[in-house]
């Protein structure tokens, strides 16, 4: 069973930046994936799947991140969460199924 990692920069666009409710957005998606999610801001790398790590980061806007998955999903992850952040966290963004 071959992994694959999957890695792709993104900007906060919302003006309130990555505050309670996108954090929150952000890990509720990322769960849905079996890959190992992570998001790196400046010096910090974090577990997307925490909210609370999410916040940590204290990302505004026009700060860029970076999403970086590994998994046999980190392909639909990377897509799907960076079609989020750059949406401005709209949840129609979101599929239905995830992915």
């Amino acid at each position: 069973m071959s992994t694959f990692r999957v890695t792709r920069a993104v900007v906060i666009v919302n003006t309130e930046g990555l505050h309670a409710r996108p954090a929150d957005m952000l890990a509720r998606t990322a769960l849905k994936y079996h890959s190992r999610i992570e998001v790196q801001c400046r010096n910090e790398r974090v577990d997307a799947k925490s909210t609370l790590n999410l916040l940590i980061l204290g990302a505004t806007q026009g700060t860029e991140i970076v999403i970086e998955a590994e998994g046999d999903d980190a392909e639909a992850a990377v897509n799907t969460l960076a079609n989020l952040v750059a949406g401005g966290f709209v949840e129609e963004q979101i599929p239905a199924d995830g992915q």
